[in-house]
């Protein structure tokens, strides 16, 4: 799932395994419905608990690495809840891009997918629809160029391990996992496969984090000093309606990790901004947060005696905030609250020795264009807007254009052989502070060291989203 910014959603049910069954695997979950704070504290421990890096690189660095040029990208989709459901749309917007497979456990969802592709002009999709573990069959065609894995936070992983296993580019909905162990793996699985592994953050494409990265890049912040992005969204009604996230799931988490459990909508923008793995690096994370009373004090208001929920003993705090350092002195404040009634914001915010930028509501301070403690308007720095957006004034498609940006965008990549705008180092980075957020609280506010996931390579000066505007279409 990706809740960039409110929107609608259909709301139809995911596969019962994929949620409630698939959310305790590997977890020992056994204790979580008891009401047992502790058990399910501990056990969310020792799923995120920290390991060291392996030993040596099992494979060449992927950082440069082009895409093999291909005359038209042949895409699978594996989930097609709110998230993948919504996403089909834009591979079919997407000039070159076939749509060859489709996979949910629930048949009328992959169906509904399969019609849109029909309706496109394109040929009939391959559904695979027998149960949890179908994916695979479609991972293992030798047709698929790129996968888009849109399932439950739980899954993420062992899809798309499966992916580079076999052969495919893949691309994943946030955060890539839960586990820092499982991100050192897929750094090692991405390298030895020579297949590209993707966090798909949208939000690195929103017409604000794209406009603030060029201006940033051009120096018009100065020296960068300080950023914060986040993600505070009120998901209390969608997080106990029984249908929308089609089983406890993503509840369920807030049993079992007490730190922040989706960074990456405001950390990767942030990260962008200072170049993190492009000639700087995060090196430690602190994180504080407040009690856990929002879900259940909305429990007790709004659902009956009775239901399952009131088993749950809700761990994770209702405000995590989090304070990470960069090897250049740089500081990134991160929080994250669905629990609490708060207006929807990312904050995204940059300062610089010439100024800074917030948003939510957007504005700007930069010397010498304002003065006298008054803001300025973000609108008349339209010139500095990304070429994707001075091309694509008005794009299809949910969260303010910026998915079809995504899509676009990769698409784009793919199709040319270039390099992708970010890579398996940068999915690492940017999920690695929901284990290492957990630490940290359970520690009482210590540090935790950041592993460079991409041993060493980060001194080198590279682009990322910040990206020339290709010679061809």
């Amino acid at each position: 799932m990706n809740d960039a910014a409110p929107q609608n959603h259909d709301i139809s049910r995911r596969s019962v395994l994929w949620t409630a069954g698939a959310a305790g695997a590997g977890i020992g979950i056994g204790g979580l419905g008891t009401g047992n704070a502790a058990a399910a504290e501990q056990a969310g421990a020792e799923r995120a608990a920290p390991q060291g890096p392996p030993p040596q690189r099992k494979g060449r660095t992927m950082i440069g690495v082009p895409f093999q040029r291909r005359s038209a990208v042949r895409v699978g989709l594996i989930g097609l809840g709110n998230r993948g459901g919504s996403m089909i749309d834009l591979y079919l917007a997407v000039p070159g891009v076939r749509v060859v497979a489709l996979c949910d456990p629930v048949k009328a969802k992959t169906e509904a997918a399969a019609a849109k592709v029909k309706a496109a002009g394109q040929d009939a999709p391959a559904v695979y629809v027998n149960g949890d573990h179908d994916y695979e069959h479609l991972l293992r065609r030798g047709d698929i160029d790129f996968v888009h894995i849109a399932t439950p936070w739980d899954t993420h992983f062992e899809i798309t391990k499966a992916a580079l296993l076999n052969g495919v580019h893949a691309g994943v909905e946030c955060p890539a996992s839960m586990r820092l162990d499982q991100l050192w793996e897929l750094v090692d699985l991405s390298e030895r496969t020579r297949r590209h592994c993707m966090q798909l953050e949208n939000c690195c494409y929103g017409r604000n984090e794209m406009r603030v990265l060029r201006m940033a890049h051009a120096g018009k912040f100065g020296e960068l000093l300080h950023g914060a992005g986040a993600y505070i969204h009120d998901l209390r009604g969608l997080m106990f309606d029984p249908t929308y996230y089609e089983g406890p799931w993503r509840r369920l988490w807030h049993t079992r990790l007490l730190g922040d459990l989706y960074p990456t909508h405001g950390f990767g923008p942030v990260a962008n901004y200072m170049d993190v793995n492009r000639g700087d690096r995060v090196v430690s994370i602190v994180s504080v947060g407040s009690p856990a009373r929002g879900l259940a004090e909305y429990r007790a208001a709004h659902m009956p005696a009775g239901d399952p929920s009131y088993k749950e003993s809700y761990v994770e705090s209702d405000r995590t905030i989090s304070l990470l350092q960069t090897a250049k002195g740089r500081v990134i404040r991160l929080e994250h609250d669905v629990s609490t009634p708060h207006p929807y914001s990312r904050i995204n915010s940059l300062g610089g020795t010439k100024g800074l930028f917030e948003d939510y509501p957007e504005r700007i301070y930069l010397e010498p264009d304002q003065h006298d403690d008054n803001w300025g308007d973000f609108g008349k720095y339209a010139d500095w807007d990304h070429w994707l957006w001075k091309e694509h004034a008005n794009p299809p498609g949910g969260h303010g254009g910026m998915d079809y940006m995504l899509v676009y965008r990769l698409m784009q990549c793919m199709r040319l052989g270039l390099v992708p705008d970010f890579d398996v180092y940068d999915a690492a980075v940017w999920s690695a502070p929901v284990p290492l957020s957990h630490q940290s609280m359970k520690a009482h506010g210590a540090p935790q060291p950041i592993p460079d996931f991409t041993r060493g390579e980060w001194h080198r000066a590279r682009s990322g989203v910040d990206s020339e505007k290709p010679a061809e279409a």
